[in-house]
């Protein structure tokens, strides 16, 4: 299991997150779940299955590399 937590804190009183995990699922494929909301508050998710560990790390690196662009950043 692999995961990214970013971060936005803005403007607004409530912090923003972006999480990107890579996990094996029971079936022998791939799953990468986004899971995004406020912090403290009900997260959305989606999971994704691919074929293979290439096909699932690409993936979860463009998610991660677009929640860069919109202004996310890990937390130190």
């Amino acid at each position: 299991m692999l995961d990214v937590v970013l971060y936005r804190l803005g403007q607004a009183a409530c912090p923003r997150f972006y999480r990107v995990e890579i996990a094996m699922n029971l079936f022998s494929e791939v799953s990468v779940l986004r899971e995004w909301g406020i912090k403290g508050g009900t997260p959305r998710e989606v999971i994704t299955c691919y074929g293979n560990l290439r096909e699932a790390s690409h993936a979860a690196d463009r998610y991660r590399e677009r929640a860069l662009k919109r202004g996310y950043a890990r937390q130190n």
